[in-house]
Parts: structure tokens; sequence; C-alpha cells
């Protein structure tokens, strides 16, 4: 479990190293197309330095919000807080925040920086669609999370990968700046501004980086996170029936994003339910291990 937390820790300090080289080679790529490759260079490697330090600070609040999560009141969802505090007490966590979210899609997630500021919310159909042991299981792999400290390499991930995407979109408008002509001095010639390479070549390259970003958290955190629960409940067949419900129901999470995919106990984008060679596609692309394979897993516990 120690070697477990040292990994997802570098991991961490992996995926802001990368995000920060990422950032500067095209604020390079974009100096020496402008004239001034140092300068630019500085810039980005400021901006990127601000951008993980807020990603350390805000991006669980980030993440809450992008999936538009409120806090669940202690009142009308009694089980799930009771549920929490049950296997908080069990795994000797802190309570961390429980949010709701209003989506018909069986989902949850956990977020945060460390147990002591972490997280975790589920939809409005996992409420629904599961019974109490069930839905002790999946708090049960989120609080897996939390414990196996691996919350803050996913959560930094919010917002670098979102970052990196919104320079691609960034670049990618610069095809029209100045009515996409050359914008440097002394170059008044007809033809289309230089900068637009830059944006194609982001455009092309930006979804391969934000995978492979996604790709450091690795998938085995999922796997992980589900023995986790097992080990918290001492039922495994609880978050088999789970897992099981999920792997049935193939409503697409509305709540997430490609930024937030990762976050989620099942793969929460389009795909879920595709067949053959096309799903064989998807799960090129997945965040996630196969449903399947998890529950063939918790099945030999």
């Amino acid at each position: 479990m120690f070697e477990l937390i040292r990994s997802n820790k570098r991991r961490s300090l992996a995926l802001v190293a990368g995000f920060m080289f990422v950032v500067a080679l095209v604020g390079a790529a974009i100096g020496l197309v402008v004239g001034n490759g140092i300068l630019f260079t500085l810039i980005a490697l400021v901006f990127s330095g601000a951008v993980a330090f807020a990603s350390y600070w805000k991006a669980d609040k980030i993440a809450l919000r992008m999936s538009r999560a409120y806090l669940a009141s202690a009142v009308e969802y009694q089980r799930l807080h009771n549920l929490v505090e049950g296997l908080c007490i069990a795994a000797g966590l802190p309570k961390p925040g429980v949010y709701i979210i209003e989506d018909p899609a069986p989902n949850a997630f956990a977020t945060g920086r460390n147990p002591e500021h972490a997280a975790i919310a589920v939809t409005t159909g996992l409420l629904e669609k599961l019974n109490r042991v069930e839905l002790e299981g999946v708090v049960a792999h989120e609080l897996g999370h939390i414990k196996n400290y691996d919350i803050l390499v996913s959560t930094l991930a919010v917002t670098m990968v979102g970052t990196v995407a919104l320079l691609a979109d960034g670049a990618i408008r610069l095809m029209w700046w100045n009515g996409g002509r050359v914008a440097r001095r002394g170059d008044h010639d007809n033809g289309n501004n230089p900068l637009a390479y830059v944006g194609f070549a982001l455009l092309i390259v930006s979804p391969l980086i934000a995978k492979a970003m996604q790709a450091a958290i690795s998938r085995r955190r999922e796997t992980l996170a589900d023995v986790t629960a097992c080990q918290l409940t001492r039922y495994p067949p609880g978050l088999i029936s789970a897992l099981e419900k999920l792997q049935q129901d193939i409503t697409v999470t509305h709540s997430a994003s490609t930024a937030t995919a990762h976050l989620w106990i099942e793969q929460p984008m389009s795909g879920v339910g595709d067949q053959g060679k096309l799903r064989a596609v998807h799960q090129l692309f997945n965040t996630h291990p196969p449903l399947d394979e998890r529950i063939a897993l918790l099945r030999e516990l």
C-alpha cells in the first residue's frame, strides 16, 4: 500500500513535469514563428507553472463545477451520508465532501488533493438504480481512490488535459487572426498566417497529448480501487452486482467530459454500448479497463 501511494505521488509529479514541458514546447514554437523564441518560452513556462499551482489547490472544485455537482443535503440524502460515514470509519479516513449530480446515468467519482481535502460525487441515476449493498460497494470504491492517494494525479489531469485542449483551440483560432495574413513585422506579402501551422499541429497532436497525460494515471488504479473496496466492505458480491448493473446500463453520463472521463467509476463517454470493431476502436481510447475484466477479477476474490 505504501509503495502504491509513493507511485501515485510520483505520477503526479511526472504529470506536472510533462504538462509544463508540452506548454513550453508550444511557447517555443510560437516564439520561433514570430521571431522571439526565448521570450515566448519563458511566458509559456510561467503560464504552465501558474496552471499547475492552481490545479493543485482548485482542480477538485473545477471538476465538481464542470460536473454540475452540488452538496448533498444530510437530511434528504441521509442513507448516502450514513454509508460514507460508516465506510470512512472502517477505512480510517476523514469524511469527504458528499455531492450529488443530476444525471440519469449511474456513475460516481472521487476528487481532491489528499484525504483531508477530498470529495465524492454520485449521480441521481446511481442512487435510483442501486440497492444499499451495491451503493456501499460503489462508495467504498471511491473511498479506495482517496485511501490510495490516486485522487491527486486524477484531479490534476482534469485542468491540465483541459488546458491542452484550450491551447489547441486558441492556436487554431490564430488562423483567422488578422484576416489570416502574416502578422510578423515587415512581412506584408499575401499568404497564410504562419501561426496557423502551429494551430494545425496542435489540433492533430493535442488529443494524443491529452490521452498520454491521462494514460499516466494508469487504468490499473480502477482495479486497485475495486480491491480496496472489497477490503472495506468485506463483501465483494456487492460491488460485483453494482458493476454488472453499470455494465448493463448504456446511458451516457451527460455530466462528464473528455477532461473528467478518467475520474468516473466506469467509462462515461459514448461508445459504451458499441459492439464489434467499433467497440474495439473505442476501447483504445478508454480511460478504464473493461468492466467484464474488473468483474472477473472480483469473482476470483
